[in-house]
């Protein structure tokens, strides 16, 4: 597909927020889910932005598929950066202008730190890295939502979700960008990608445990 197909066929539908965070030299955090077409939206995204756009995923055992899925989702712009390199990333992109994209509905393994809350009914662990890095560094966040117009193309609209992470609670910006995500699975859930064995991890006795004394931290 061609760089004019592409825009095309992934437009951006309000661009200049993010034109208007470049000129004060701001750097921004955008979030997602597996939800309708994300590979057009990886060759489209970076042609409306004037950000670097920085995609997080995690690298496929495969190395042949690994590499034609960075192939094609870094065609036209996206930079695809691994999962385990996503600090070093925060740390050496400071001076420059990036959105880095986060896709926070995968089930975190039994390591990571998480945030327990209820999600399309269900208890659910969410991955704290949205979060984490954008209080850290308190860049503005965003929700990335993808929608299909036709056969074949697709629309994403930019939705603020919060300009000034730092000043968050623990658990709210996570909370905020999870129940972004299920609003929009709720409205046309047919485009989320249900066969990713979302629920994979389970409570542990601690987390229930905990989870029984402060029944608040799983809302």
């Amino acid at each position: 597909m061609s760089r004019e197909e592409a825009k095309k066929r992934f437009q951006l539908k309000n661009p200049e927020l993010m034109h208007a965070y470049f000129q004060q030299n701001q750097s921004i955090i955008a979030v997602s889910g597996h939800y309708s077409n994300w590979e057009m939206a990886a060759i489209g995204f970076d042609q409306y932005v004037p950000h670097q756009s920085i995609c997080i995923y995690t690298p496929l055992k495969d190395k042949f598929f690994d590499r034609k899925m960075r192939d094609s989702r870094s065609k036209y712009g996206m930079q695809m950066l691994p999962k385990g390199l996503v600090p070093r990333s925060f740390i050496s992109n400071k001076d420059k202008r990036t959105i880095t994209i986060f896709a926070a509905d995968q089930s975190p393994t039994y390591s990571k730190q998480v945030h327990w809350m209820r999600f399309l009914n269900q208890e659910t662990a969410v991955f704290l890295g949205t979060e984490v890095f954008a209080r850290k560094y308190n860049y503005p966040v965003v929700f990335l939502k993808i929608t299909k117009t036709r056969r074949g193309y697709y629309q994403g609209e930019l939705l603020m979700l919060e300009e000034n992470p730092s000043a968050t609670g623990d658990g709210q910006l996570t909370e905020a960008h999870t129940y972004m995500l299920e609003k929009i699975i709720r409205e046309n859930p047919a485009f989320w990608l249900w066969s990713h064995k979302r629920w994979k991890r389970k409570m542990t006795e601690a987390e229930k445990t905990e989870a029984e004394k402060n029944p608040s931290a799983v809302a």
